[in-house]
């Protein structure tokens, strides 16, 4: 990944926003821009240079991964909250506009800004300066993706039997967790998601210590974190032969994701996949059964733009990486859903995760 380049890419877009500098806050973005991983730091791009401000913990730590990320900033180590608001202070000076990540600060934090820390500037709010960069993926981070997406695969394929085994969804949860670390995985993505049965209809159920048993429908919604990046994949297995009912549902949601993955490619509206997806799903009568949007942007945060639902905007580009999610959900029957991650590309996606999709264990 080439780190070092994107806070250039970052202040080309600046002019449009109306400032000279941008303060960055969140975390993620201050991890994609330098590659640091600490829990605290701020970072002032500024228009000849990036000022990093961590405390005391990480003056090691910063110093070492901006250097491995082949990253060039002036870090300085403010011990107490008043030191760090010194050093950007005078870091600041004779900036004329200075924006703020809007989406990330809060009043509170505005006020003390404004009134104490960048007196001389004018403050400014920005949104997604940031965060549209990161839409993108290079090279670097599909293949991060790809190989939390490949741990994944490997994880449920060793943890599927125990479906048939008399698990509890917590038990079944916590071995997929162990299987994805063992493999090399920092971690989940997120809570693991174990439905069983009624449980199902619940799109995001916490695994509880309902015992799975026959004829249940299984919803496993789950992801490997691998250098920061996240991987996001939903399977829905059968414990036993589907009744009626059941495999229709596994039929429509099945063909509403294949239809869905099929219409994945650049230069498509985000709306129009998910509508894709769900009219599928209206056409077996069960519109009002869908409860959620169809996909989501993934990378360094498991959700993040661009979305896939009825309210998106905007279209799909060559190097958006996406799940595409439809799910259906009876009270009276549990749910399915299925999901893959996939990177968009001209010709159309590429699916990251590749888990069988038959329900049978």
């Amino acid at each position: 990944m080439d780190v070092a380049a994107r806070a250039d890419r970052l202040r080309s877009g600046f002019d449009a926003a109306e400032c000279d500098a941008l303060l960055v806050t969140n975390l993620t973005n201050i991890r994609y821009l330098t590659g640091f991983t600490g829990s605290a730091a701020l970072l002032l791009v500024a228009p000849d240079g990036l000022v990093f401000v961590t405390d005391g913990r990480y003056r090691d730590q910063a110093a070492d991964e901006l250097a491995a990320a082949g990253v060039e900033a002036d870090i300085r180590i403010g011990r107490t909250t008043e030191a760090q608001r010194e050093l950007l202070a005078k870091a600041a000076g004779g900036l004329a506009r200075l924006a703020l990540e809007a989406e990330d600060v809060s009043w509170a934090q505005q006020r003390r800004f404004d009134a104490e820390w960048f007196e001389a500037a004018e403050l400014v709010a920005s949104t997604g300066l940031v965060e549209d960069l990161r839409e993108l993926k290079d090279a670097g981070e599909v293949a991060r993706i790809e190989a939390a997406c490949a741990i994944a695969d490997e994880a449920l394929a060793a943890v599927r039997h125990r479906l048939g085994e008399g698990a509890t969804e917590a038990e079944v949860a916590l071995e997929l967790e162990w299987e994805m670390r063992r493999r090399g995985a920092d971690g989940p993505s997120f809570e693991t998601i174990v439905a069983s049965g009624p449980n199902g209809a619940q799109p995001h159920h916490r695994a509880g210590e309902r015992r799975i048993g026959e004829g249940d429908l299984v919803v496993i919604d789950f992801g490997a974190l691998v250098d920061g990046y996240h991987s996001d994949m939903t399977r829905t297995l059968a414990v036993g032969a589907l009744d009626g009912t059941q495999q229709r549902m596994f039929d429509v949601v099945r063909e509403s994701q294949a239809a869905g993955v099929a219409a994945v490619r650049a230069g498509v509206e985000a709306e129009a996949v998910h509508e894709v997806c769900r009219s599928v799903i209206r056409e077996a009568g069960w519109d009002e059964a869908f409860l959620h949007g169809t996909g989501h942007g993934v990378g360094l945060d498991i959700h993040e733009p661009p979305r896939i639902s009825t309210t998106a905007t905007g279209s799909l580009a060559d190097g958006h990486v996406v799940t595409v999610e439809p799910g259906v959900y009876l009270s009276a029957h549990g749910g399915v859903r299925i999901e893959d991650t996939v990177v968009v590309t001209a010709e159309g996606c590429r699916p990251l995760t590749l888990a069988p999709k038959e329900p049978a264990l």
